[in-house]
């Protein structure tokens, strides 16, 4: 059984492909710990084993996902699979895209999450070094935890700090009319 890397870098159109849909992104997650059979994985995420075999076969084919061992069950062979890596790392031109359909992702299971999750949205004004800073010592604390035994439930833990688009100015309305977007008070 080999472990997995460290950090896989997602850069190429494949791996980007691979990751577009959210069954595969929940496969992630749900290996992100440990190794699982299709059966388990089936289960845990309430779908049927077809389903999980075609998406691990694309997962594996763009090198996200490998056969971690296999062990000998009554007239066959159970294959426990992996994460080829315990990071991702999105670079390229695609990676704003995935990283949104990611949060997306997320965001169903935040949606769903018991009990009530922890969350926190701050804005505050930051010098780019600060802000380097700040990453730097969020990157830190995530990798740093320690993980408890198996028998503990499992928490996902996401942190992002990021620059706002900056907003576009209001179209200029014709005299008389409110612009798109703009409450009108009476």
């Amino acid at each position: 059984m080999t472990e997995p890397d460290d950090v896989l870098e997602v850069s190429s159109a494949a791996q980007y492909a691979a990751l577009g849909h959210p069954t595969r992104l929940r496969l992630l997650f749900a290996l992100g710990r440990k190794q699982a059979t299709i059966s388990q994985l089936a289960t845990a995420l309430g779908t049927r084993k077809g389903n999980i075999a075609h998406h691990l076969g694309v997962l594996r084919e763009a090198g996200m996902v490998t056969i971690a061992y296999t062990k000998p069950v009554r007239g066959g062979t159970e294959q426990y699979y992996q994460r080829s890596a315990r990071k991702l790392h999105f670079t390229g031109e695609q990676a704003i895209a995935q990283k949104a359909l990611t949060l997306r992702v997320l965001s169903e299971e935040i949606e769903a999450a018991e009990p009530d999750p922890f969350l926190v949205l701050r804005q505050v004004h930051l010098t780019r070094a600060q802000a380097a800073q700040l990453a730097a010592t969020l990157s830190d604390l995530v990798d740093g935890v320690e993980e408890a035994d198996e028998a503990e439930p499992r928490y996902r833990l996401l942190t992002g700090l990021f620059v706002p688009a900056a907003e576009a100015p209001a179209p200029e309305a014709p005299a008389g009319e409110t612009p798109p977007g703009e409450a009108s008070s009476v």
